[in-house]
């Protein structure tokens, strides 16, 4: 750690009055080494991550932290202040203050350093030791771990008692081990409460800690669980899903293990090895600060029997992908987008296969016979004919697909069998996309009340492959035919003859209302609502000329946020990141690909400036674009469709002039807004400012 800070990095008289300005004294002595390129911007990066979470630990301990494009090295700056420092611990004010910087890119090794350090402040006689020190050299060579420099330089006793120091110097030590290649291993670290006697064993604990910078609370949470352990006499082992590294922990650990703590801010990864044991599941700063009362709660989970679910495997796809509190709502909209996300690569293969054999053939090749009674090499109007013919196909498989994987989201692999039968009724009686979203929904149901049943042991091994499907389909079938099929029909005709109707102002209105969706949470429920409405009206042979303007429409007003992105970054690139800048050259292609996704990075760091702008854009293409009468046989393309659209000189008019929209949007307000306390005023430097309210993802994570 000798490189990572020198004398001229602490500050023992540190004045500020609040974090921004602690931060700022601190980073200023980066600047001044060389370790920071732009004061500024890395100041905001600082303030993006302290606005995510507060960096004030109990013990009076302040850690700002943040990774940051503007940082040459892994750095370290200590300051102490006499009078504390508010960092938003529930203890009151910070005395000890640590700055980390990490660059973007960091190697592991250098990361396992800092991380050590972190684990370093939960030890009470190190912290003590820094606050009796006497001058910046003697505190840099504590925390370097350098003990002969650091003894030699301590205080004598009428400053600090020097049995502080000499405490010390065995917990500084250990961050010098890790700076002098000593670092552990990155992931599972642990310690075992008490030796482990003849008939008796301690009680087990694995842990997981994770925080959104992965620097310093991931590993500050893994030593305070470990100490609190060994203060109980408990094992525990802890798994680091932190920047050093992830090994994960030995199955054997975590199969001999009596309880689990996960303290963590960013999910778990592979949760599921963790269920069937008693489980308390908190926030990182939690694991730091009650270690002894979550050892304490998970002990006695485990002496009442309270336990998680049995296996993740076990559960339904969409329970395997959830938590198990939630809503019936959010259930069935997860049910809902199971069988959508399962739908679309039909949607997309066979809508693109048409459009392509229209291109080819022209529109009367919908009436040509069957390729296979006429098929001619050389012509055109044949291979035309050949691909509308397999889109036709892959079309077929659009209603049974959404309802098999309904039923297959609500009830696991038996559901698909009633769900494919289900949705292939509403196909045969017209029942059409409505008709399949019923169906899927019936079918997962009448499964999972068949698994409710009471089955003897000796029938439980047929009941899958026979007894299930069997039944299911059946009543599935009856339900379709005859008593929700018809209404179901009656209501898809006359949402299609809707439709076909619609002109003028109602046109042009919703276009504009579909657009608005599009954008609203691009690629998520909202965004495949409206794409999949859109889908449904062109997934016929012969669909109407509203449905393909919906369509149109629908692909016009998703390529806005992310070109409107690229265009922003281009335009005023000092009001983003560097980061964002370099994913705004991504989106200018996912934007042009009808990717709306690709702006989903700008949206994360400033929802309440690139949402509504994105919105307005996208509702300024959607009605344009239905006013000026495009139209689109493809359901995805982007411009590499154009060919393929009606009045596509006009359409790409609808696209700009919403891109336009959004850009001139994003960027007045980008520019009004009020920069957070030591960030740089906008348009003034690269960093991005926000206030504590809207910024809610870290810059650099």
């Amino acid at each position: 750690m000798s490189d990572m800070i020198t004398a001229d990095l602490v500050d023992l008289d540190l004045s500020a009055d609040t974090k921004e300005a602690a931060a700022r004294a601190l980073a200023e002595r980066m600047v001044a080494l060389g370790r920071v390129t732009d004061l500024e911007g890395f100041l905001a990066d600082v303030a993006a991550r302290e606005a995510q979470m507060p960096t004030g630990l109990d013990g009076g301990i302040g850690i700002p932290h943040c990774r940051s494009a503007h940082v040459t090295e892994p750095t370290l700056a200590f300051g102490r202040s006499a009078a504390g420092i508010d960092f938003g611990a529930p203890d009151g004010p910070a005395d000890l203050v640590f700055l980390i910087a990490a660059p973007t890119g960091a190697d592991d090794a250098h990361l396992t350093i800092l991380s050590s350090l972190a684990r370093q402040l939960m030890n009470a006689e190190f912290t003590s030791a820094l606050r009796s020190v006497g001058d910046a050299a003697a505190a840099a060579a504590l925390i370097r771990g350098d003990e002969a420099t650091a003894d030699a330089k301590a205080p004598a006793a009428g400053t600090a008692d020097a049995s502080q120091d000499t405490a010390a110097a065995p917990a500084a030590a250990s961050a010098g081990a890790a700076a002098a290649g000593k670092a552990p291993e990155p992931g599972a670290t642990g310690t075992a409460g008490t030796e482990e006697t003849e008939g008796e064993r301690p009680f087990r604990i694995v842990a997981v800690t994770s925080c959104p910078t992965g620097i310093a609370h991931t590993y500050m949470a893994a030593e305070s669980l470990e100490n609190a352990g060994r203060e109980a006499g408990v094992e525990v082992v802890v798994e680091t899903q932190g920047s050093a590294g992830f090994a994960r922990l030995d199955p054997a650990v975590i199969a001999a293990a009596d309880g689990v703590i996960f303290a963590h801010d960013l999910p778990v990864r592979d949760k599921d090895r963790f269920a069937g044991k008693p489980t308390v599941d908190v926030g990182v700063k939690a694991g730091i600060n009650r270690a002894g009362e979550l050892i304490a709660e998970v002990r006695g989970k485990a002496a009442r029997g309270e336990v998680t679910a049995a296996a993740a495997a076990g559960g339904t796809p969409v329970e395997r992908a959830g938590e198990a509190s939630e809503g019936y709502g959010t259930k069935l909209r997860k049910w809902l987008m199971s069988g959508v996300s399962y739908m679309v690569p039909f949607v997309a293969a066979g809508g693109l296969l048409i459009a392509i054999g229209f291109a080819i053939g022209g529109y009367q090749i919908k009436s040509a016979p069957s390729v296979m009674d006429h098929f001619v090499w050389t012509q055109a109007d044949s291979w035309g004919a050949l691909l509308f013919q397999i889109g036709g196909v892959a079309f077929g498989f659009l209603v049974p697909v959404l309802a098999g994987y309904i039923a297959y989201g609500m009830a696991d692999r038996p559901g698909l069998v009633p769900g494919f039968v289900g949705g292939a009724i509403a196909l045969t009686i017209n029942a059409g996309f409505l008709g399949g979203l019923v169906a899927g929904l019936l079918a997962g149901g009448v499964v999972m009340a068949i698994q409710k049943v009471r089955i003897p042991a000796p029938m439980r091994g047929i009941m899958p492959v026979v007894v299930i499907p069997l039944i299911s389909s059946a009543v599935v079938g009856f339900l379709m035919f005859v008593v929700v099929g018809k209404p179901i029909a009656s209501g898809q005709k006359a949402m299609t003859d809707w439709l076909n109707g619609l002109t003028g102002t109602n046109a042009v209105l919703l276009g504009a209302l579909l657009g608005l969706m599009m954008c609203f949470d691009l690629g998520g429920p909202v965004n495949k609502v409206a794409y999949t409405f859109a889908t449904a009206g062109i997934a016929v042979s012969s669909p109407s000329d509203s449905a393909m303007k919906i369509m149109a429409a629908v692909m016009a007003a998703g390529m806005v946020p992310p070109l409107a992105m690229a265009l922003a970054t281009t335009v005023r690139g000092k009001l983003f990141t560097q980061a964002e800048r370099e994913n705004g050259k991504a989106a200018w292609i996912l934007g042009a690909s009808f990717i709306s996704e690709g702006a989903i990075p700008f949206a994360a760091a400033d929802p309440l400036r690139v949402i509504p702008s994105s919105m307005v854009g996208g509702a300024v293409t959607g009605a344009l674009s239905m006013t000026f009468g495009a139209t689109l046989r493809a359901p995805h393309g982007g411009i590499f469709v154009v060919p393929l659209i009606g009045n596509p000189f006009l359409y790409l008019i609808a696209i700009a002039a919403g891109m336009c929209v959004t850009t001139a949007l994003v960027v007045a307000l980008k520019t009004l807004r009020k920069p957070v306390p030591g960030a740089p005023a906008a348009g003034a430097g690269e960093g991005p400012q926000a206030t504590r309210a809207d910024r809610k993802q870290p810059v650099a994570a």
